[in-house]
């Protein structure tokens, strides 16, 4: 069962309502997109030369979010990770926010793991075409307090989907005990979809443990996102319970950030209703 903190929904009042895909309402496009705070990196090196970009703001970060936007555009639910919810380096706007607003997304929610006072904060967000019915944080286990998921419950009459959205930690230990706690989350729900950075690859010991305990699923492994300018490791993945169709899963070649986003066809079972 699905608990913890429930907050409000925002919505973009100016934001449009085409539909992204022409496929019918139980037809979904998803995408999830580390996008390290609007960031560019193409080499190493600039891990080192624009590691300021991280602590202080900068113009090129805009132009790099409207691209994000426009790439976002084209699916119905985003989920993107290594955002700033509103501090000094991004000028106090709110990036997920923005990235709605910018991609014409009418729902959008940003949650808040970590606060580095008002200099940097950190944070997942979620981009929807489709309105949540129930929205829960949770803080997830771990030494190093700032790793959460995002849990949206979508459907109208009948059933519902759950999504999913996690940036989990860099050690193994914490990551196994973040997925053994999302696996005791959600191993009632029927439909489900978890999307996210997960920082291991398809066979690791965590993503084992997690199918293990779930009726969760990767329909293709190694699907490489990282580092974007050489992908060779597949840390970023889109995993769907058995009731949810894949039609198509690929890593797209859009180079803003040191992640590549990883993108989903899916088709939902028709005792599903989603609701604009």
């Amino acid at each position: 069962m699905v608990t913890d903190k429930t907050p409000a929904l925002t919505r973009s009042p100016s934001a449009s309502r085409r539909s992204a895909w022409g496929g019918g309402e139980n037809r979904l496009r998803l995408m999830s997109y580390n996008i390290q705070t609007g960031t560019a990196t193409s080499r190493y090196g600039h891990y080192v030369t624009r590691s300021w970009c991280h602590v202080l703001p900068h113009a090129g970060r805009f132009p790099n979010l409207e691209a994000i936007a426009e790439l976002a555009s084209d699916f119905d639910i985003v989920g993107l990770q290594e955002l700033d919810p509103g501090s000094f380096r991004s000028g106090f706007i709110n990036q997920t926010g923005y990235l709605a607003e910018h991609a014409g997304f009418p729902y959008w929610h940003s949650q808040t793991n970590r606060r580095i006072g008002r200099l940097a904060r950190h944070s997942s967000g979620i981009l929807s075409r489709y309105r949540p019915v129930a929205i829960h944080e949770h803080k997830l286990p771990g030494v190093i307090p700032g790793r959460g998921a995002l849990v949206l419950q979508f459907g109208g009459p009948g059933e519902s989907l759950y999504v999913i959205l996690l940036h989990l930690a860099l050690g193994r230990g914490a990551r196994l005990r973040q997925l053994a706690y999302i696996a005791e989350l959600i191993n009632s729900l029927r439909h489900v979809i978890v999307m996210g950075d997960l920082n291991c690859h398809s066979r690791s010991k965590e993503l084992t443990l997690l199918r293990a305990r779930t009726n969760l699923s990767e329909p293709v492994h190694d699907l490489h996102t990282y580092p974007s300018w050489r992908p060779q490791r597949n840390i970023d993945h889109i995993l769907v319970s058995r009731t949810v169709t894949v039609r198509e899963a690929v890593v797209l070649d859009y180079a803003l950030s040191d992640h590549l986003p990883i993108t989903m066809e899916v088709e939902l079972p028709a005792t599903i209703n989603l609701v604009p």
